[in-house]
């Protein structure tokens, strides 16, 4: 018995090897080793529920807004606003919130830690979201939108980050996968939600679209209370001297595996010298990406406009195309959407563990180019006069079961294959790039095509999703990155690593 002991706290306690390196101190450790040989534990479901359920909260506030168009725009809402704002101003300004709090909020969390920062950004989305519950015109309401965006897009940032650093590398992309995935439970809880909300009979109609808001504060409460037990990432905090504070945030993962198991973990294999260093600026890290990784950077582009403009055009304005073209009451176009959402999380939950087993390129690439491929059949048929709301829904469905895994594999793509300490800004500046191309002109031109009302414009709608998404899948099958089960300091180094010539020469 005391031999077991013994062995359980040789296996948890580490100390990182610090010497003199010049006018810093170089870090020896095996901290990335020891994270990606650990079995999954309550300490990863931890990490899951405390972070991941976020997207939830983002699949809420776009899917009831898409839905609660038609009734914030009625007389007797409390709000002067028409259809048309809602979904293309708010809608845009929610975007460009989203871009702006990504780009903002990903530097500050390279800067000053993921726990941090993804503490902020929740408590932005909360107080943004709680407060347009109260709005009184459409200014207002076009500046709480932004707001909210402002928060959610920070999330993006902090949370892949996080989650990819905690996570270990040979079930990364499943979990990565199914947690930005969740964004669909959220959308279908708002189509659901926006059902009973838009029922005059339970709410009145200047009622219902506030509650609507209220649901959104109540789940990130939830969320907060538990992410204040997400620790930071261990990555981030050696690679800034604070390798004491990653030794325990580690040695505690390890504690509560070994009490889970009953065994010994496996020794870990590797480590690696760090030196500290200060924060980096916008140049530096735009330098390193384009210069050091020039296709990385143009294969994160493909897949972030490709998804965008899908996601936040065509398929957010599905509410609009069931009840131009198929008299769809707006009451009922919540039953639609929830079916396509089931779809979508059905996706990365279903062929999530694939990404990590056949391999992130035909994963990726299968995906993108398989749901454009359907969207080419879908826009056929509709242009066709073969569908009806029921069919069509069935045909998105389909759509979307591989553009959702797609969709968050880009996600994971632009934040495993670029150096630590440019992780959370990579993922915000794709983010921004690719949504803010197709993510706010999207919304616009699709908005366009589909208000006119003939059957032919709407096709060409679908036909530039399709090949965008085509595209996209068609880059990744070139120069994609075959990441699947390995460490993230072998995908790209940290720019802080010290080479052994380096520290020969010290």
């Amino acid at each position: 018995m005391g031999d077991d002991t013994d062995r359980a706290e040789r296996q948890v306690h580490h100390q990182p090897q610090v010497r003199q390196g010049g006018a810093e101190d170089v870090i020896e450790t095996d901290v990335p080793a020891r994270l990606d040989r650990l079995p999954w534990s309550r300490w990863h479901w931890r990490i899951v529920i405390g972070l991941g359920t976020v997207w939830i909260l983002d699949g809420l506030e776009v899917t009831i807004i898409g839905n609660m168009a038609g009734r914030l725009a009625e007389s007797g809402s409390g709000i002067a606003i028409s259809t048309t704002q809602v979904t293309t101003v708010a809608a845009a300004l929610y975007v460009a919130g989203a871009c702006s709090g990504s780009l903002f909020f990903g530097w500050l969390t390279d800067r000053l830690g993921r726990k941090r920062l993804f503490m902020i950004t929740l408590a932005v989305y909360l107080a943004a979201t709680a407060v347009t519950a109260l709005s009184w015109s459409a200014w207002f309401f076009f500046l709480c939108r932004f707001f909210t965006g402002f928060g959610i897009g920070g999330e993006y940032a902090a949370i892949n980050s996080a989650i990819d650093e905690l996570i270990p590398a040979r079930v990364r992309g499943r979990i990565d996968l199914i947690i930005n995935g969740s964004f669909w439970i959220g959308a279908a809880i708002g189509a659901f939600a926006s059902i009973a909300l838009l029922n005059t009979a339970l709410f009145a109609t200047d009622i219902g679209w506030r509650l609507a808001f209220g649901i959104g504060v109540v789940l990130g409460l939830v969320i907060l209370l538990v992410r204040r037990h997400v620790p930071e990432s261990p990555r981030w905090l050696f690679t800034h001297g604070r390798a004491d504070e990653a030794e325990q945030v580690v040695a505690e993962a390890e504690r509560i595996v070994a009490e889970e198991t009953g065994r010994d973990l496996p020794p870990a294999e590797g480590t690696m010298k760090i030196r500290p260093r200060g924060a980096l600026g916008f140049l530096t890290i735009a330098r390193t990406v384009t210069s050091q990784y020039p296709k990385r950077t143009v294969l994160g582009l493909a897949l972030f406009i490709g998804q965008a403009f899908l996601y936040n055009s065509v398929t957010f304005g599905y509410a609009v195309i069931l009840s131009t073209f198929f008299d769809v009451p707006e009451g009922n176009t919540g039953y639609y959407f929830a079916v396509i959402a089931v779809g979508n999380f059905l996706g990365p939950l279903l062929l999530g563990h694939l990404f990590d087993s056949v391999g992130r390129k035909p994963m990726i690439a299968g995906t993108y180019i398989g749901s454009g491929l359907l969207l080419f059949g879908t826009a056929a048929l509709f242009n066709g006069g073969l569908l009806n709301a029921t069919t069509m829904t069935a045909c998105w469905t389909a759509v979307l079961f591989l553009a959702s895994a797609g969709a968050s594999a880009a996600y994971l793509t632009v934040s495993e294959i670029f150096p630590l300490e440019t992780r959370a800004l990579c993922i915000a500046f794709f983010y921004a790039v690719g949504t803010a191309i197709g993510g706010i002109t999207g919304p616009l031109l699709f908005n366009g095509l589909v208000g006119s009302g003939k059957v032919s414009d709407t096709t060409l709608a679908f036909c530039i999703g399709a090949a965008l998404m085509t595209l996209a899948g068609l880059v990744e099958a070139v120069i994609g990155v075959k990441a699947e089960r390995r460490s993230l300091e072998s995908l790209a180094s940290p720019l802080s690593e010290v080479r052994e010539a380096e520290t020969a020469g010290t």
